[in-house]
């Protein structure tokens, strides 16, 4: 298809054979990136020449080629043509048809489509770690958070409102961007941690029975919901500073001093300073995606030690070096939807 032919047309100068080859095209191959190019070209050279079309106009533009398109093949293609000729010579050179609504709403500076898209953009967004991965998000308002395995975020694409809030179920690391009139607010389950502008790593997977947050830099507030339904400050942290509160009763305990500890991972180290193995398991099952079940009679080792980015099974040899333990992994099983089970590794005293 060329630019003189359309022209032709619009001038009602073409033979009844070319105003059928035109219409074919219209429906078939006008939305060609060539068709397009030539579109946008006459729809700019026409903004140029004569100003924007209202709004009004191009609406109900709009309406009548879609109808006509629709009755199209009911009619006779001479009148065909000189009904769509009174219509698109209303918008001038933009000749078009199945491409004037994707100009309208891509090429023109139209402000009623400018708020509509500001309004939807308000929707939320989600982002997750899988287990066995970390991600790093950055938010809009230049925070960024840190998503350690198996965890997830949900925040809004634009902030508004007096709070910057998010959700997170998991363990997140965020460096937050000062706003003092917009505090930055982590809801984990029943908790809350509240920050102007500060780097601070909240720990709260839903399975565990606590929810800790680390304090880097900066100043936050944890706060819990009552039994009445309300928020109610628990802590208000100081740099340096580890909260575990328990989730039942809502018992907080306090340490300075171990920061590292409980951020390494976002260097993808394991950091355990005379934890319990059920403690470095129940990491190493994220981490790693396995499910690592534990002999009762070994619950009482514990384990100071450092691992960057190991692989398990180096891990599980070092824990035999360190403590008279076995490990077993056993074989995965078919489910009956064609899935195989998650990989068991079983841990036993040594014989």
């Amino acid at each position: 298809m060329t630019k003189e032919l359309l022209e032709k047309y619009l001038d009602n100068r073409c033979t009844s054979q070319e105003v059928e080859a035109i219409l074919n095209w219209m429906k078939q191959e006008s939305f060609f990136s060539e068709s397009k190019r030539l579109g946008k070209i006459d729809w700019q050279q026409f903004i140029q020449e004569e100003g924007n079309v209202a709004d009004e106009k191009l609406d109900s533009l709009l309406d009548k080629i879609h109808h006509k398109i629709n009755i199209e093949n009911h009619r006779a293609v001479r009148a065909e043509r000189q009904r769509l000729i009174g219509w698109i010579s209303r918008a001038a050179s933009v000749i078009l048809i199945p491409v004037l609504a994707v100009l309208f709403y891509t090429i023109s500076e139209n402000s009623r489509l400018t708020t509509q898209i500001a309004t939807v953009a308000v929707d939320s967004l989600e982002v997750i770690a899988p287990v066995g991965s970390r991600t790093v998000v950055e938010l809009s308002d230049g925070s960024v958070v840190h998503l350690n395995c198996g965890s997830r975020i949900k925040y809004p694409q634009f902030f508004s409102g007096s709070t910057r809030d998010v959700l997170l179920s998991g363990e997140g690391f965020f460096e937050v961007a000062h706003n003092p009139d917009k505090p930055f607010v982590v809801k984990a389950g029943h908790f809350d941690v509240k920050a102007l502008g500060t780097v601070f790593n909240v720990n709260a997977y839903p399975e565990n029975s606590y929810i800790a947050t680390t304090l880097v830099e900066g100043k936050v507030l944890l706060e819990g919901t009552t039994s009445s339904g309300n928020m109610e400050p628990i802590k208000e942290m100081k740099p340096g500073q580890h909260v575990t509160v328990e989730k039942e009763t809502g018992e907080a305990e306090t340490s300075f001093g171990q920061v590292e500890k409980y951020i390494a991972w976002t260097n993808g180290k394991l950091v355990f300073e005379n934890e319990p193995i059920g403690e470095v398991a129940e990491r190493l099952s994220r981490m790693f995606n396995v499910e690592i079940q534990l002999d009762k009679e070994i619950v009482q080792y514990k384990y100071t030690v450092t691992f960057v980015d190991e692989p398990l099974f180096q891990i599980l040899e070092l824990l035999t070096v360190a403590t008279p333990i076995n490990y077993q992994v056993l074989p995965r099983t078919k489910n009956a939807d064609g899935t195989f089970s998650k990989q068991i590794i079983r841990i036993e005293k040594k014989r």
